[in-house]
C-alpha cells in the first residue's frame, strides 16, 4: 500500500494508526501543505480535491477521505476489527467518528482557516479564537456523550477500539498544537491517554513524523 499524507493531517492520522493496528505494510509520502504541493497539478491528479490522505491499494484509483478507508480497511483486512459487530454499537461507534471527522475537524483545516483570513482580513488572532472555539464545540459533545451513555468503555465503545477512538485522538492530539484547554473534558481525556498508550496509536503520532517539528 502507499499512501500520500502529511505529518500534522488529523486524517493522515486516523489512517496511520488503523494500518499498523492491522498491522498492514505501507509506504507513506508527505505532502508539503504550507509549500503548497497539495495544489500542484500532479498532486490534483491523484485527488482533485487537494487532501490527504490518498491511500493506492493495488490497481484502480485512489482512495480518499478517512472514514471511507477507515471502512475499506475493516472490510477488506484481518487483524481487529475497528467497528463493533452489532449494529446499534456500530451505529454508535460510527456516530462519535463523524462528530470529529464530519462537524469538527473540517472546520479547522488549512484551507478553511486561510480563505476565511485572506476573503475577510480575519486577524490571526481571532482566526485562533475561532479554531479553539471549533475545537471546544466537538470536545464538548464527545466529554457529553461519553460520560453518559451506557456504552462507553475503556475506549469510545465499549472495551474494544473503533473508528471513534482513532477520531478522538486525532481530534486531542491538536489540542496541544492550538493550545486549547483541556480541563473540561476527563471522559475525553481518559480515553485518549489510554489509547496514546497502545504501539500503533503512539507510533502514529503526528509529532512523530517526517517534517515534524522538533520539540
Amino acid at each position: 500500500m502507499r499512501m500520500y499524507g502529511n505529518w500534522r493531517s488529523a486524517a493522515a492520522f486516523r489512517v496511520r494508526i488503523a494500518l499498523k493496528l492491522k498491522g498492514l505494510a505501507y509506504e507513506e509520502t508527505f505532502i508539503d501543505l504550507d509549500a503548497g504541493d497539495q495544489h500542484k497539478p500532479e498532486f490534483r491528479a491523484i485527488n482533485p480535491q487537494g487532501a490527504v490522505p490518498a491511500l493506492f491499494d493495488g490497481d484502480g484509483p485512489p482512495l480518499t477521505q478517512s472514514l471511507a478507508i477507515l471502512d475499506y480497511l475493516d472490510e477488506t483486512r484481518g487483524g481487529p476489527r475497528l467497528l463493533p459487530e452489532d449494529p446499534r454499537e456500530r451505529a454508535r461507534a460510527r456516530s462519535l467518528a463523524q462528530v470529529v471527522a464530519c462537524d469538527t475537524h473540517p472546520l479547522y483545516v488549512p484551507r478553511v482557516r486561510t480563505f476565511l483570513m485572506d476573503a475577510y482580513g480575519l486577524p490571526k488572532e481571532r482566526m485562533m479564537a475561532f479554531v479553539r472555539h471549533t475545537f471546544e464545540s466537538g470536545l464538548k459533545t464527545l466529554e457529553t456523550r461519553l460520560s453518559t451513555e451506557a456504552g462507553t468503555g475503556r475506549f469510545c465503545q465499549g472495551e474494544t477500539i473503533s473508528h471513534a477512538d482513532l477520531c478522538l485522538v486525532s481530534l486531542w492530539v491538536g489540542t496541544g498544537i492550538f493550545g486549547v484547554d483541556t480541563a473540561p473534558f476527563p471522559t475525553v481525556a481518559r480515553i485518549a491517554q489510554t489509547c496514546l498508550e497502545i504501539p500503533a496509536f503512539a507510533e502514529s503520532h503526528p509529532l512523530r513524523q517526517p517534517g515534524a517539528p522538533q520539540t
